[in-house]
This record gives structure tokens, sequence and C-alpha cells, in this order.
């Protein structure tokens, strides 16, 4: 049971649903994981896009939160989005998040947290994290620790850009708690709407 005063960290998410695409995802994650370079992959269970990442926040903003997406129905119905290539933040040649792409229904996925943006500035929950980042739909598939064999990434990088993973039904956007531990992220859903 989560007190009044207590903090969850959570975000707002979107998960792979077509698992053909999601195997894709997690075969291209673990052949880079195997160029030696020194990186975080990220879980086969944790990969998402994350529509709104909201920090600590207190129950009574969790429970804002909630509303807000049940309703995202209202902008929102059942969409597909398209899979496609492999990127890198801040670029390929000085990585530090490697990416799989969003290719079609990007429009959708913007609208969405348009919509959450818009909704917690209205409300003012002040204890929801400021994100000033221009928002990019994408999945993060590993964090990038040193540039440690960078050349095998960038020819890795090279081959699978334009990679085709293929198209996946969006039908949920999910409310995630996540706590941290020393072996990485643990997530849990705290609230899942259906877009139907």
């Amino acid at each position: 049971m989560i007190s009044m005063s207590e903090r969850i960290r959570s975000f707002i998410a979107i998960e792979i649903e077509e698992q053909g695409v999601l195997a894709k995802i997690i075969r291209i994650k673990n052949s880079i994981s195997d160029l030696g370079l020194d990186i975080k992959p990220v879980e086969d269970e944790n990969i998402h896009i994350t529509i709104r990442f909201l920090g600590e926040i207190t129950l009574t903003t969790l429970n804002e939160i909630k509303n807000i997406l049940n309703n995202v129905t209202k902008i929102v119905k059942p969409f597909t989005i398209g899979v496609k290539g492999i990127g890198a933040f801040p670029n390929a040649l000085r990585p530090r998040v490697i990416w799989v792409g969003i290719s079609e229904g990007f429009d959708n996925l913007v609208a969405i947290r348009k919509y959450v943006d818009n909704e917690i500035m209205r409300l003012k929950l002040i204890d929801v994290h400021r994100d000033e980042h221009e928002f990019s739909p994408h999945i993060t598939i590993a964090r990038v620790k040193s540039l440690r064999n960078i050349n095998k990434f960038i020819e890795f990088y090279q081959s699978y850009k334009d990679f085709e993973f293929g198209v996946s039904p969006v039908s949920k956007i999910k409310l995630k708690q996540s706590t941290l531990t020393p072996r990485g992220p643990i997530y849990k859903d705290i609230h899942v709407v259906n877009l139907m």
C-alpha cells in the first residue's frame, strides 16, 4: 500500500504489442551487445516507448495522471506504429543512448504527449519532472557507458539504420512505476488504459 506522502518514480509508456517486432528489436539489441561495446542494454521485458517521464510524484499527482490517461481515449483511438532503423542520441559517432526508431504513428504519439503535457500544466502538477527536450518518440535499447569499440557500432549502424522491424498495434497506454535496483530498473504497471 502506497502512503499519501510516499513518492512514486513513474512514467507513461507504450509497449511493443506485436511479438514478431519485439523479437527483432531484442535480436538487434543482442547483436549490438555482442560487439564488445561498453553499454548497458535494456532488459527485454523493459523495452517500451516512453511518452512522458514523470519523476518522483505524490499519490495525489499519480491519481491525477490516471485521470488524464483515462481521457486520452477522447483524442486517440487504437493505431499502429511502424518500427524502423536504429540510431543514437546525440548521434552515432558519439552515442550515449542507442535506440530503435518510429516511422509511422508518430503523430498519434506526439498528440498523446502534447495532451498529457497540457493537462499537467493546466492542473499545475508541480511535482512532475520538467522535461525541456523536444519529444522524439523512440525505443531505447541500450545506454552507452564509454566509447570503447565505437567503430564497431558505427559499422553496425550503417548496416541497420534503415532496417524494417515491421508494424505493431497500439491498443493500450500504461502508467508504470520504476523501482531502481543495483541490477537495473524494475517496471510495474500501475494503471492501464485501453484505447478502444
